[in-house]
């Protein structure tokens, strides 16, 4: 009978064999290039805000709401995830992932119900990332009170 180890060191070589290899530079270059012309039609909106006058704080918020509202709407459209296999994790600028985490699901379980159904499984991974994302925030937060109080001394 063969031992643990060699079943194992079999096992990995049969997995070897069978996986196809993953062009990485391919990859990485997608995702550079589509997460970058992401970033780049935010820019473009962006400037185009400021040129008609508004301020950097409400071009920012509008750069973000339209992000947002374009991703969601591709997602709907199915094309957000067609783009995202091509971009790999280019595609998971930030805002523009975490719009298509909330949506995917969503439209995933419409079918059960609007409260079993959509409003259940919507966060199911956007979840984890806002859970631990306020959690770190309030514990930074805190440190940063306990650490940053100024001692004036008379």
């Amino acid at each position: 009978m063969d031992s643990p180890i060699d079943t194992n060191k079999s096992y990995q070589e049969y997995v070897n064999q069978k996986s196809p290899n993953s062009p990485i530079l391919k990859n990485c270059i997608n995702a550079f290039l589509i997460g970058g012309l992401i970033c780049s039609i935010g820019q473009v909106i962006y400037s185009f805000c400021i040129y008609k006058g508004l301020d950097e704080s409400s071009s920012s918020t509008v750069v973000s709401i339209l992000l947002i509202a374009l991703s969601a709407f591709l997602t709907g459209l199915n094309l957000f995830n067609k783009i995202g296999k091509i971009a790999g994790a280019g595609s998971l600028v930030p805002i523009t992932g975490f719009a298509n985490s909330i949506v995917a699901p969503a439209m995933e379980y419409k079918s059960e119900g609007y409260v079993m159904g959509v409003g259940a499984k919507m966060f199911t991974v956007a979840g984890p990332v806002l859970v631990y994302g306020i959690s770190t925030a309030i514990i930074v937060g805190l440190v940063y009170l306990i650490f940053n109080t100024q001692v004036v001394l008379v």
